[in-house]
This record gives structure tokens, sequence and C-alpha cells, in this order.
């Protein structure tokens, strides 16, 4: 039996993750995200979390046969470049102390391909994180911020911070941020 390697942190065979022949620039890592083993993981993720529908208003239960339709065309158009993720769809949701909450919900299609890119990626950047933060990390859940909390004022420390950005990704400098990732990969 041949060895087994990882995608996205998930064991798939070698042949799920042997990259096509294809010429460019990519770094493999379009091809490991559209790996069959990683696009299955993705799909299972995406169809356990549910969500409502995108502004093309797809569901999660119109994901599958949508793709057995059309997945060669998506793939062809992630690894040449053209693919274009779809508007997302804002929701606003109200807050309990007043004021709302804007959501934006991405289609189903672009959910699939954004959960199968984390599942690449996470194992690249998240070890390079700050073990101080515990948002939106494999792992990592509020409970585990509050217990480390709970810890350094046993510890004899009196402040802790608890630091949420609003809108973070709607402010930061996309150029800069997207040269740091690709210094990164």
């Amino acid at each position: 039996m041949k060895p087994r390697g990882t995608v996205g942190g998930r064991r798939v065979s070698p042949a799920q993750t042997e990259e096509p022949s294809r010429g460019g620039s990519g770094s493999g890592l379009m091809e490991q995200a559209i790996a069959p083993g990683n696009m299955w993981a993705a799909l299972r993720r995406v169809e356990q979390n549910g969500s409502a529908p995108g502004i093309d208003g797809m569901t999660v239960q119109d994901l599958r046969p949508y793709l057995k339709e059309h997945w060669p065309r998506i793939r062809e158009a992630l690894l040449d470049g053209t693919h274009r993720p779809q508007p997302v769809r804002r929701v606003e949701i109200p807050k309990p102390g007043g004021g709302v909450r804007l959501l934006g919900i991405p289609t189903v299609l672009d959910r699939l391909i954004q959960q199968a890119l984390l599942q690449v990626l996470t194992p690249i950047f998240d070890p390079t994180f700050s073990p101080a933060s515990f948002g939106f990390r494999p792992g990592r859940r509020g409970h585990d911020a509050v217990r480390v909390a709970r810890r350094y004022v046993q510890e004899g420390y009196g402040w802790v911070v608890d630091l949420d950005l609003e809108k973070f990704f709607d402010r930061v400098n996309h150029n800069i941020l997207m040269a740091r990732v690709a210094c990164k990969v």
C-alpha cells in the first residue's frame, strides 16, 4: 500500500495530491485546494454548516447536483485564474443592545471554494498566529480564551484585554494584506 499524504491537514491518497502538469506560476496551492479528497471534505463541511442561500438562491441541497454538472468548468476556471466569486447577499441582524450587524452571505459555491482554500491555507498560517489569539481558529473557542484569562487572574495579572476590530476586513488595506499573504505562500 502506498504511503498517504495530507491536504489541508486531512489525510488523502497520493493520487489525490498529485498536481496536474500545468504551466504557469501556480504554487500548487490551488491544485491542493481542488484535489478530490480536499474538495470532498470541504463539501461535507459546507453541507454540515447549512446556512442561507447567497444572491443566486442556491441552497446547500442544490450544491451536489450543480457540481455534478458544472464541476469541470469551475475547476478549470479555478486553475486558470478566471473564476470570480459572486457578490455576497447583505443581511442585517438586530443586535441585542440596539443597532444591526451586517452579514455578507456568499453563495454556496463560493462557500465551498472558500472552505477548500481554508483547509489548505490554515496549516500554513495558523502556526504563525499569536497563542493569545482565539477567534476563528481551529481547536480554539471563546471558552478557551476565558479559561486562559482566569488563569492569568489567578497568576496575579490585573488586566485582560478583549479586542474585536470592528469592520476590520472592510477597512484593512487589501493590497498590503495580500502582499503579505503572497510572501507566505
